[in-house]
């Protein structure tokens, strides 16, 4: 882990995406799925998840997600597009963002 400088893994991810589909493949296949920066690499992602969540992680894959054409009255406009990371943890590891929630 120390191959990586610390303040650049510490701006990699952005933000888990809890979606049905996520909570779903979270469950079936011990994966969390985060929105990292668009020019993050896999090793990249793996130390920043490990550093940040003190969990061990087993593979990671990528998706570029296309940004979705939107109308805004008679203008046309674009959301930008986002990368999106698929971590599989390690088994008996688990990352939970719903702590300190009401139960």
């Amino acid at each position: 882990m120390s191959a990586f400088n610390t303040e650049r893994l510490a701006q990699i991810l952005l933000a888990p995406v809890i979606s049905e589909k996520s909570t779903f493949i979270a469950d079936k296949h011990e994966q969390v799925i985060f929105r990292v920066v668009s020019n993050a690499t896999k090793p990249e992602i793996k130390a920043a998840v490990e550093l940040m969540f003190k969990a061990q992680v087993e593979s990671v894959k990528v998706a570029n997600v296309r940004g979705k054409e939107k109308r805004f009255g008679r203008f046309v406009g674009r959301r930008s597009s986002w990368k999106k990371a698929y971590v599989c943890l390690k088994p008996g590891q688990e990352i939970s963002f719903a702590e300190g929630g009401v139960q």
